[in-house]
């Protein structure tokens, strides 16, 4: 059994999944963010269920890219409830989780990450990486694209629609990803690639204000 969560943007989600199988998913909404809601969502979705948090196999979270604030909520939620009952982490990129969504060989997988620029990548059908996950235009990415062969995922194409092929079959993935991090980390887990709380780390993709602006 995987205690998920998904902070990373406004819309975010929990859900608990054993093996493959979604046992119940949450989809939350907090545009202010989820420090103060996260953790009372989380209790009440253990006691809907007659579980604890000792009962986890395995805690995940989504580790971005998405907001900084809401990524290290996310990860820093599991990290801590996985040092209290002893268990592991899996972290999953948001970008991965897209990709759970498709049914073609490739996904090219993309989120708004404002400033006029995307989160994007390239995944096979396995989930693994083909091509690097990257912060840049919209129009700059899908140059890098060959011209046919894939499906293209989001949770909100709005922001490029206008830009995308009507050749290129679109899929639209649910706001909630928690279930899909979910069972995307059972498979980790099952293949031993579980991790210690303190190895986990988050997946900015872009580095942040403070990285960008910063001078000696």
């Amino acid at each position: 059994m995987i205690l998920s969560v998904d902070t990373t943007s406004e819309f975010g989600s929990i859900a608990l999944t054993e093996g493959d199988r979604v046992t119940e998913e949450i989809e939350l909404h907090s545009p202010d963010g989820f420090g103060h809601v996260l953790f009372p969502e989380i209790q009440q979705l253990l006691d809907r269920n007659g579980v604890g948090v000792n009962a986890m196999d395995c805690f995940a979270s989504a580790s971005g890219p998405g907001s900084f604030t809401g990524v290290r909520v996310g990860l820093a939620a599991v990290k801590g409830l996985a040092e209290a009952a002893g268990k592991k982490v899996v972290a999953v990129s948001n970008l991965r989780a897209l990709a759970f969504f498709g049914t073609a060989k490739l996904r090219a997988v993309v989120l708004d990450a404002r400033r006029g620029e995307v989160y994007a990548a390239v995944y096979d059908q396995h989930l693994s990486l083909v091509m690097t996950e990257s912060v840049m235009k919209f129009s700059a990415w899908r140059q890098m694209l060959p011209p046919a062969g894939f499906e293209m995922i989001s949770t909100d194409f709005s922001s490029f629609r206008d830009q995308v092929d009507h050749s290129i079959p679109l899929v639209q993935a649910p706001r909630a990803l928690a279930a899909a991090i979910g069972r995307i980390a059972w498979r980790e887990f099952s293949a031993g690639n579980a991790a210690d709380p303190a190895a986990i780390d988050a997946n900015y993709v872009r580095r942040s204000d403070a990285e960008l602006f910063w001078k000696d």
